[in-house]
C-alpha cells in the first residue's frame, strides 16, 4: 500500500470532523478572529465550511456522504426550518437596532451549529472512523480538564498564555479565577465552569468505554484510565449542579446499558473515586453536598427562578415563534439559567418542540444502534452518546445551553454523531459497504 492510498484512506469526513472538534475544544474559546467585527470563534469558522462542504456534496452522487432518510437528519432540518421561521417572523417586524444585531449573529452561529450535526451524521461512515472521531473527543477533554485542574489547583491559567496570529482575545465577564466556598472555579479552554463541567461530564462515558475496551482487547490502558480520571475530575471540580447531574446521568446510562458483568465495576469505581476525590481535595465532598443540601434557599437557584413571572409574560407575546432567537439580551432584560424557558421566549412553542424533538431523535438513534448491532464495541459507542445526549438535554434545564459555543459545539456534535452511528449500523445490519452503498469514493479521498 502506498502512502498516497494511505492518506486518502485518513482524509475523509471524519477528518474534517475532527479538524472542527480541535478549533473547538483546543483552541481557547476567548479566542476570536481579529480581521472581522463579530465575534466569530475559529470553530464557528470550520462549522460554516463544513455546511458549505455537505451541500456541495448533496448536489452530486460521488463523494461518498450519506444521504436518504435518517430520524436524526429529519429531525435537526426540523430545528433549522422553526429557526428560518422565527427569524424571518421577528425581523418583518420593528426591532431595536442591538437585538437585531445578535439576531443577525446569532442566525449564522446556530445555522453553523447545525451544519455540523448534519455533516457530522452524513459523512462519518464506518465504524472505524466513528471510534477515531470519539477518541479524540475523549483526549482533548482530557487536555481541557488538565487546563481546568491547574486552575483549580494552581491559579494558573495555561489557556490566557496561548496566542495565535488573527485572533485576538474576547474578553466575557467570568474570571477563570473566581470562586465558590474554598475553592476556585476552572473554567479549562471554554468560557465558564458549566460549560466546563458539562464538556467533562459528557467525556466520562468515553473514558469508561475505552477503558474497558482496552481491556478486554489486550492493548495498553494507562491512556484511556489518564483520560478518565482527568474528565471526572474535571467535572468534580467545576462545582457546578450541571456537571454533577451529568455525572450521574452517565452513571445511569452505563450501568443500564452495560454487560451484566461490567455494571457492578461500573458502580463500585463511580464509588471509589467520588470518594478518592474527596480526599484527595478536602472539603470538596461538604462543598457539593451544600450544593444540593438546602437547594430550595440557595440564592443562585432563586435568582433563576425569580424570572419566570416575566419570562411568561414575554412568552405571550408571541407564543408560537418567538420574539427572535438571541434577541432576549441578558444585559438588556435578565439572564434566564434555562434554555427550555430561553427557548419558549425567543422561538416559541414550535422551536421548543423541535429542540425536544432533536434530542429524542438523538437518544431514538442510539437506541435504535444497540438493537440494529450485535457489534459490543459499536453498542458501546452508541451508549456513550446516548448518555452525552442525555446530559446536553439536562443542561438545557440547568443554563442557557446555546449561550455557550464550546457546550454547544460539543452537544451538537454528539447528537450528529448519534445519526451516523445510526447509519453505521443500518448499512452493517444490510451487508452494504457504508461508502460504496452511497455511490463513490470516501468524502474527500
Amino acid at each position: 500500500m502506498t502512502a498516497l492510498t494511505r492518506v486518502r484512506q485518513r482524509a475523509d469526513g471524519a477528518t474534517l470532523v475532527c479538524l472542527y472538534l480541535l478549533a473547538l475544544l483546543v483552541v481557547p474559546a476567548r479566542l476570536v478572529l481579529s480581521f472581522v467585527p463579530m465575534t466569530l470563534p475559529p470553530a464557528l469558522v470550520v462549522a460554516l465550511l463544513l455546511g458549505v462542504l455537505w451541500l456541495s456534496a448533496q448536489m452530486v452522487d460521488t463523494l461518498g456522504i450519506g444521504k436518504g432518510r435518517n430520524a436524526l437528519r429529519t429531525a435537526v432540518a426540523v430545528y433549522l426550518a422553526m429557526h428560518l421561521a422565527t427569524y424571518a417572523v421577528a425581523t418583518r417586524r420593528w426591532l431595536p437596532t442591538d437585538e437585531l444585531t445578535v439576531a443577525d449573529s446569532s442566525m449564522v452561529r446556530i445555522v453553523a451549529t447545525i451544519s455540523v450535526a448534519i455533516f457530522a451524521c452524513d459523512a462519518v461512515r464506518t465504524r472505524e472512523r466513528l471510534d477515531r472521531v470519539l477518541k479524540l473527543v475523549l483526549a482533548c477533554s482530557g487536555m481541557i480538564a488538565f487546563v481546568g485542574l491547574v486552575q483549580f489547583g494552581a491559579g494558573v491559567d495555561l489557556a490566557s498564555y496561548v496566542s495565535l496570529p488573527g485572533l485576538r482575545v474576547q474578553e466575557n465577564a467570568y474570571s477563570a479565577m473566581e470562586s465558590r466556598s474554598i475553592f476556585r472555579r476552572p473554567t479549562g479552554t471554554t468560557n465558564h465552569p458549566i460549560e466546563f463541567g458539562l464538556v467533562c461530564a459528557m467525556a466520562v462515558p468515553l473514558g469508561a468505554h475505552y477503558v474497558f475496551h482496552a481491556r478486554d482487547h489486550g492493548e495498553p490502558q494507562l491512556r484511556w484510565w489518564l483520560c478518565l480520571a482527568l474528565v471526572g475530575l474535571g467535572a468534580l471540580t467545576a462545582l457546578s449542579r450541571t456537571a454533577i447531574l451529568g455525572m450521574a446521568v452517565s452513571g445511569i446510562v452505563l450501568v443500564a446499558t452495560l454487560p451484566r458483568r461490567r455494571k457492578l465495576t461500573v458502580s463500585v469505581l463511580g464509588l471509589g473515586f467520588f470518594l478518592g476525590a474527596s480526599l484527595v481535595v478536602p472539603g470538596l465532598f461538604g462543598t457539593i453536598r451544600g450544593m444540593f443540601a438546602n437547594i430550595e434557599d440557595d440564592p443562585s437557584v432563586k435568582a433563576r427562578t425569580a424570572d419566570y413571572e416575566a419570562a411568561a409574560d414575554q412568552i405571550d407575546l408571541n407564543p408560537l415563534l418567538g420574539r427572535g432567537f438571541g434577541t432576549f439580551l441578558p444585559t438588556k432584560y435578565t439572564i434566564l439559567d434555562n434554555q427550555f424557558l430561553l427557548t419558549l421566549i425567543e422561538n416559541g412553542y414550535l422551536g421548543l418542540f423541535s429542540l425536544i424533538g432533536m434530542f429524542l431523535a438523538a437518544c431514538y438513534a442510539t437506541l435504535r444502534t444497540r438493537f440494529l448491532t450485535r457489534d459490543e464495541g459499536l453498542r458501546g459507542l452508541a451508549s456513550c452518546l446516548l448518555a452525552a445526549v442525555l446530559v446536553g438535554g439536562i443542561a438545557s434545564a440547568t443554563f442557557d445551553l446555546l449561550s455557550f459555543g464550546v457546550a454547544t459545539g460539543m452537544v451538537f456534535t454528539m447528537i450528529g454523531l448519534s445519526g451516523a452511528a445510526l447509519r453505521i449500523a443500518q448499512a452493517e445490519r444490510a451487508g452494504d459497504d457504508p461508502v460504496d452503498g452511497a455511490g463513490g469514493r470516501p468524502f474527500l479521498a
